[in-house]
């Protein structure tokens, strides 16, 4: 019992730890926010606030480490690729310029799963390179489906594992009169020995 508690106050120590490193990596988008609900026009956005508002759209498609790892594709924090990638994403989802180069087309379809492409807004599934899939086509899903399952079952299994090792260790504590006993049963001491060692223990 003192096994399944130490494993249950384990597994929820580590989830709130998860739980607040997530927090902690979430960038603050409410000014970002703000800019984009209030329809100011490209025209008069800076560079920078260019940047921040391919940054949010990144990670609305992306949220979370998936965020900081297609960061890290594209150069690092910091990196003139990765600000121009931003850059790039709004004004192309922002501006609605259709852009060229290396952010253009392939790349930027790619990374944000055809979003750009109004035809494809409603069958995105279906793309087959598109990262929100997890390269899996129209079947990304089932296999997050399949993989949390899994855990699931792997959890509950070892939970059941360690709780049958509590009561195994239970039973095979015996005591010197039940082993004295089944040494008699199998015939390795005679009846004379047996009541000597029954009298010693008792």
């Amino acid at each position: 019992m003192k096994k399944l508690l130490s494993l249950t106050i384990l597994i929820i120590s580590i989830s709130l730890l998860n739980v607040s490193l997530v927090s902690a990596h979430e960038h603050d988008f409410t000014e970002i926010k703000q800019l984009i609900d209030s329809g100011i026009s490209c025209d008069d956005l800076t560079d920078e606030q260019l940047e921040a508002v391919g940054d949010y759209y990144m990670e609305q498609m992306h949220p979370g480490e998936a965020h900081e790892m297609m960061d890290k594709m594209m150069g690092g924090e910091g990196s003139d690729s990765l600000k121009q990638a931003h850059i790039q994403m709004a004004k192309r989802l922002y501006c609605n310029e259709d852009i060229g180069g290396v952010m253009g087309g392939g790349m930027m379809n790619m990374m944000m799963g055809n979003w750009s492409n109004p035809s494809a807004l409603n069958n995105n599934f279906t793309n087959p390179m598109s990262m929100m899939n997890f390269g899996f086509a129209p079947f990304g899903w089932i296999f997050m489906i399949l993989f949390w399952a899994l855990v699931i079952a792997g959890i509950v299994a070892l939970i059941k594992w360690i709780a049958s090792q509590n009561k195994t260790d239970y039973r095979s504590h015996k005591s010197a009169l039940d082993i004295l006993k089944e040494r008699y049963a199998k015939g390795e001491i005679e009846k004379k020995e047996f009541e000597e060692n029954k009298k010693e223990i008792e």
